[in-house]
């Protein structure tokens, strides 16, 4: 019972992990420090949270729960007597479901219990006080996953036990806890069009639904999300100049909500950046280039990557010229095309087109390689080009694309500053394994899509 350090064992169930404590006795009694967060999560306990304790006594040896499994995570003791300690896999997906763990448990050992792992128990001494923590609070409206008691052999006959828990089924007929959801927010953009592809099971939401800019505490169960992606932007580069509150609201303020429910309840934020937060006076830009936006919209996406940081679990998606299922560019230049119009295109602005479809599909692989939190640039590849490149690329003739430069083009009109060069550096997220195609690639397909 005294043992002399922490340590950690993993088990036959994903993530379900046994803690050995120090416990120090003298004549009076002993001490054990039950929860310790630096300590234990220094060793690989998830830093799950809690908010609740609960208590449970036992006065008869023999008295039996479980086995249930509630949509939270927890960390289980004793604090008087022992158990014998008993979980089994009930997580939908999961590639342990089903495994059986067992375990005595004693003051000096401690069991963290995944949500979805049923857990059950058997007092194996009179007066037996049996505690956990647990990171969200009870609800009787919880969606719960039981299984039946009988697939657990017991040491000791069992002496109590609730009509509940004599009904649950067995392992075959036992329902699944479904994992925890991804939020998507900006559903109606067209990243969020592309993201319901990679993500079937997501809920989405636009801002009708859930106006992110409002306070966010109560607008959902949060500790049933793994994570939220943040589609959602204001990007009227040339109107936020005059509608400043709109542009902040959306884009800075919207995502410091975001990022502190992600903070309270353990999410993982992903949050869609731009080129925009860059000057464009540099040949090309990592993500460890200084923020240095011109323009008011630049000014509000480069606050959003700040508010986005904050939260320790946070992917920062920067991308640029973004083309997906909306209006957007190329539909413009086609349409022109197919109206014989010939126009005149900024031939100086210099980056990449960012198709939604590549996006999405870097966003999930950032996402499912469990990649080291943080900004990366997400493009697409090939050599980059003008604006101007693109139209003629478009256009069934490219001559009668004309090119003009930026101050030109927009001399007569209100607009917003612009970088003139957009060129994301790709090294970072390609050395996790994600390389998106080239824009021209991408370019040609989309084109034989819109010709259908």
């Amino acid at each position: 019972m005294f043992n002399k350090e922490l340590t950690m064992r993993e088990t036959d169930i994903d993530g379900l992990l046994i803690f050995d404590f120090p416990v120090h006795g003298d004549n009076r009694g002993w001490f054990k420090e039950n929860w310790q967060r630096t300590k234990m999560t220094t060793i690989g306990l998830p830093d799950f949270g809690p908010v609740q304790n609960n208590m449970s006594f036992n006065a008869t040896a023999g008295t039996t729960r479980g086995m249930h499994a509630e949509p939270w995570d927890k960390f289980v003791s004793v604090a008087v007597g022992a158990v014998f300690g008993a979980w089994v896999d009930l997580r939908e997906g999961s590639e342990t479901y089903g495994n059986v763990v067992k375990q005595k448990i004693t003051p000096d050992v401690g069991v963290y219990v995944p949500r979805g792992v049923a857990n059950g128990f058997q007092a194996l001494e009179d007066g037996t006080l049996y505690t956990y923590l647990v990171n969200d609070h009870w609800s009787p409206d919880a969606e719960y996953a039981n299984v039946n008691l009988n697939m657990i052999d017991w040491p000791l006959p069992i002496t109590e036990i609730s009509d509940k828990d004599k009904k649950h089924p067995t392992l075959i007929d036992a329902t699944p806890l479904p994992a925890r959801k991804v939020l998507v927010v900006g559903a109606g953009g067209q990243l969020g069009t592309a993201l319901r592809a990679q993500f079937p099971d997501a809920e989405f939401v636009t801002r009708a639904e859930l106006d992110i800019t409002a306070d966010l505490t109560d607008a959902r169960a949060w500790k049933q999300y793994s994570t939220i992606i943040n589609a959602a932007a204001y990007t009227a580069v040339d109107q936020s100049e005059e509608d400043r509150a709109t542009a902040w609201s959306i884009n800075a303020t919207a995502v410091g909500n975001l990022a502190a429910i992600a903070r309270e309840n353990n999410l993982t934020l992903v949050h869609v950046s731009s080129d925009y937060v860059f000057d464009g006076t540099a040949e090309s830009y990592d993500e460890t280039a200084p923020l240095s936006p011109l323009g008011v919209y630049g000014q509000t996406k480069a606050a959003g990557d700040i508010a986005a940081a904050t939260a320790p679990r946070h992917y920062i998606v920067r991308t640029s010229w973004v083309i997906g299922d909306g209006n957007n560019f190329v539909r413009t230049m086609k349409s022109l095309d197919e109206r014989g119009i010939a126009p005149s295109v900024v031939d100086d602005q210099i980056g990449r087109l960012s198709f939604t479809q590549d996006i999405a599909a870097g966003i999930a692989h950032l996402l499912k390689s469990g990649a080291e939190y943080g900004t990366y640039n997400l493009t697409n590849s090939g050599q980059p080009a003008s604006w101007a490149d693109i139209a003629r690329a478009v256009f069934t003739d490219p001559s009668r694309v004309t090119g003009v430069s930026t101050a030109e083009y927009f001399a007569d009109k209100n607009a917003a500053p612009r970088p003139l060069n957009s060129v994301l550096e790709l090294n970072k997220i390609e050395a996790t394994g994600f390389s998106a195609p080239t824009w021209q690639t991408r370019l040609n397909d989309y084109l034989k899509e819109l010709s259908k």
